[in-house]
């Protein structure tokens, strides 16, 4: 089955596409260059520079790879969510105050003065709202979708009305036309945007209510597309299938989804509804009657849908490459789905959704060189287009059947060449575990799903000692784990890390550091310390680098929110530990200190979260690896003499499923593995878990059934909202709701943090607060640290005055 042979009876308009790239650079330039530009805006043609680089250096990749239709429009200086709203005029109103952007020519004569254009007059309005600034609150961020992205949340303001300002899109469509790169258009689609949305303080009405409004201006952005001679225009639209629209919208949004479509049409542009993460059978539904010429389809993550109700004629981008995981593509698995799609519609191939969520390319990881079997396993960015591409020339191939049960396709050249695939397909099977000896090894001596895996006592006996032993005052002061990383303390860690320190040079440096933290936290007043984390790069892959059955990367950079970056290490195999990995530095903090100092773990779920996780064994299996792992490590920090642990399951609601349906049995594995990890503490220590950046209204159930003694969660970005939500349920444990974002460089004053400690003692009752940041302190300064704890712990003495 090729996929000339189709009822549709044509060849698809394209062939090979990804819905999205990574933006920040392989190497984390954009990174740089923001942040320099934020120290001093007279960088700004730098700026410029590095981000036309880098859209130039995408754009041809992309094309000479084989790609025939190229999106653009997904690159962004900071969230695309943003992006969106500057563009339709949906900025937040405290930012109005901030004067336009005025690009500087800088001082080399040769450079690009067009590269000028990709930053627009309302960037500097646009960082404010991100990352806040003197006086103004930032827009609140949350997790995009089920994936460790964050996106801003916009404000809508009834009374300020959308107005398109396609400038930033229409750069980037002409540095594509420069290049003769076949460019289609991108954004997130006006559904998706107002779903993700919310309204500003102090105003009535859904976001949804003004989806008319905001087609209008959707509609003068497709003008702006037509005008650059630009075919295609695809709309980003995963709230569709993912639980977001409410009952209800269904025939709103087909009825404006249509209007949109025609409006394209009369302009000569084409248009594809992008989804993923989920299956796609609702959004098939809902815009089958509205014209939409293409929809993408995510084969991955969800069964296939049934097309039957879309016209012949529409194209399919079927999205059988993993744009999440690292592991390269069965191949036989995925030209059998698109012969499939192609017995009734003209396809193209695609990877699942935008590869922002993996890191760049093979090439530029180093740390691979020596593990060749690995290696072979897997495929990142640039080795996922070219298996795309592979599999599109396949399934037009006229031996499309032989290369599919072969399964295996070797490079973009040799994807119809037998016996080079039958070779490949040998060397991958050598390189992949032995399923029956991972199902063997999860079998340890902590059973699952029976008793003797949480062995604690009733929290109320639990509360009991952990007061006889740790002696708090009311509404208790701590911070969430790390405290600002210096540029010596990264120094010192590179150097050991190179090899160009010693063992005991490096430690002397790193207890240094947390003498330091400590004499800090005494001073400033804290009352449960912690030692800082100097010794970490980052809470997941510090412990993975300590755990058989992980690799870690040394440039594998994937984009987490705005500037911030991680390297996800690879859980490859089965998991253990080989020796415990926070024992000394607990110790070092703890002899420091008469106060109780935090042990400080990553829960097992939260590792699987910010992991590429092997996919030949379930989730559950491998968490139950990962909580076997951090049980013993708590049993250790215990027998140390660890009064008081901390197990972050920040990432706990970002896996929740999508689909409703999946939310029982993940309940009960996450649980599960979370009371397996810390079930072994005896009933005085007192055990935290922390969690950040997501709706967790939702999942209080499972918080609860978690059993921690202290839940620690972000909250004052949120505007505290959360505070009300935890008082008007069931939730009964004692809470630390953060009074301080930690994730802009704002100093909350005094009376900011008394309100809200007051609020959350009112809302909860004083002996269920604990007066915490939102979030750890690695990212910030010492000036703005210092000055931030100093209001917190003086509004928490106030109110505690007060009581």
């Amino acid at each position: 089955m090729t996929a000339r042979s189709t009822r549709a009876g044509q060849r698809p308009p394209f062939t090979a596409t990804v819905p999205g790239f990574p933006r920040i650079g392989a190497h984390r330039e954009l990174k740089k260059a923001i942040e320099a530009y934020w120290r001093d805006p007279a960088l700004a043609p730098e700026l410029a520079d590095t981000a036309a680089t880098l859209i130039d250096r995408r754009l041809t990749r992309a094309t000479a790879t084989g790609l025939d239709s190229v999106p653009v429009g997904t690159f962004s200086h900071y969230d695309q969510m943003l992006d969106v709203a500057a563009m339709v005029g949906a900025l937040p109103a405290r930012v109005d105050d901030i004067a336009d952007h005025e690009p500087g020519s800088g001082s080399d004569p040769e450079r690009d003065p067009s590269a000028d254009d990709l930053l627009p007059t309302w960037l500097d309005r646009y960082f404010a709202a991100a990352r806040g600034a003197e006086g103004i609150a930032p827009l609140e961020m949350t997790k995009w979708f089920d994936t460790n992205y964050h996106h801003l949340v916009p404000e809508l303001d009834p009374a300020r009305p959308f107005a398109a300002d396609p400038s930033f899109l229409v750069a980037q469509l002409r540095r594509a036309r420069r290049h003769h790169v076949p460019a289609r258009a991108v954004l997130i689609g006006p559904v998706t945007f107002l779903a993700l949305s919310k309204m500003a303080d102090g105003t009535v009405g859904a976001p949804l209510d003004r989806l008319p409004e905001l087609v209008d201006a959707y509609r003068d952005i497709v003008d702006a597309v037509a005008d650059e001679g630009v075919e295609w225009i695809q709309f980003d639209e995963p709230a569709l299938n993912t639980g977001h629209l409410p009952a209800g919208r269904d025939g709103e949004v087909s009825e404006q989804w249509r209007r949109l479509v025609v409006h394209a049409h009369v302009r000569g542009v084409r248009v594809l509804a992008q989804t993923y993460f989920t299956d796609a059978q609702r959004t098939v539904d809902l815009l089958s009657g509205t014209g939409v010429d293409a929809v993408g389809v995510d084969y991955v993550a969800g069964a296939a849908p049934d097309l039957s109700a879309l016209p012949t004629s529409t194209l399919v981008v079927a999205g059988v490459v993993d744009g999440r995981n690292v592991w390269r593509t069965d191949c036989a698995r995925a030209l059998g789905a698109l012969a499939e799609v192609a017995q009734s519609h003209p396809v193209a191939v695609s990877t699942s959704c935008s590869l922002l969520h993996v890191p760049h390319s093979l090439a530029a990881e180093p740390s691979l060189a020596d593990e060749p079997e690995l290696r072979a396993r897997l495929a990142f960015g640039e080795e996922k287009i070219i298996e795309v591409v592979s599999l599109a020339r396949a399934l037009h191939h006229p031996n499309c059947e032989r290369i599919r049960r072969n399964g295996i396709l070797a490079d973009a050249e040799t994807a119809a060449n037998e016996e080079q695939a039958e070779q490949t397909e040998q060397t991958e099977r050598a390189g992949q575990p032995d399923p029956d000896a991972s199902a063997a090894a999860v079998e340890h001596e902590v059973p699952r799903r029976k008793g003797g895996v949480h062995d604690r006592a009733p929290f109320p006996e639990r509360r009991e000692a952990q007061r006889r032993r740790l002696d708090l005052p009311p509404l208790p002061t701590s911070t969430i784990g790390s405290f600002p990383q210096t540029p010596e303390v990264r120094a010192a860690r590179a150097a050991f890390a190179r090899g160009e320190s010693s063992a005991p040079a490096y430690e002397a440096a790193m207890v240094r550091e947390i003498l330091h933290v400590i004499d800090e936290q005494e001073k400033l007043g804290l009352d449960v310390l912690v030692h800082g984390e100097p010794e970490r790069n980052d809470m997941v892959q510090y412990f993975a680098e300590q755990l058989d059955g992980f690799h870690c990367t040394s440039n594998a950079w994937v984009q987490s929110y705005g500037t911030r970056c991680v390297r996800p290490p690879i859980l490859h195999g089965d998991v253990s530990r080989p020796e415990p990995m926070t024992v000394r530095w607990f110790r070092a903090a703890q002899d420091m200190t008469e106060r109780p100092v935090k042990g400080m773990l990553t829960g097992p779920v939260t590792m699987l979260a910010w992991s590429f996780v092997r996919d030949d064994q379930p989730l559950a299996d491998t968490a139950h690896q990962v909580a076997l792992a951090i049980r013993a490590e708590c049993e250790d920090l215990e027998a140390a003499g660890a009064r008081v642990i901390q197990v972050d399951e920040a990432a706990i609601r970002e896996l929740l499923p999508l689909r409703p349906e999946d939310r029982a049995a993940y309940a009960e594995w996450s649980v599960e593995a979370f009371r397996t990890a810390t079930g072994g503490l005896a009933d005085h220590v007192q055990l935290h878990t922390h969690m950040c950046y997501s709706d967790f209204e939702s999942i209080l159930d499972l918080i609860r059934d978690m059993d921690a003694d202290v839940t620690t969660i972000e909250a004052a970005r949120a505007g505290f909202e959360l505070v009300d939500a935890i008082a008007a349920s069931d939730f009964d444990l004692p809470v630390g709701p953060g009074v301080w974002d930690i994730h802009s460089p704002r100093v909350p004053g005094v009376d900011e943090v008394t309100a809200r400690i007051d609020h959350a003692s009112r809302a909860l009752g004083p002996d269920r607060v604990w007066v915490v940041p939102d979030c750890g302190l690695k990212t910030r300064g010492w000036p703005e640290t210092r000055a931030s704890l100093d209001a917190l712990v003086k509004a928490a003495r106030k109110v505690r005055a007060s009581l």
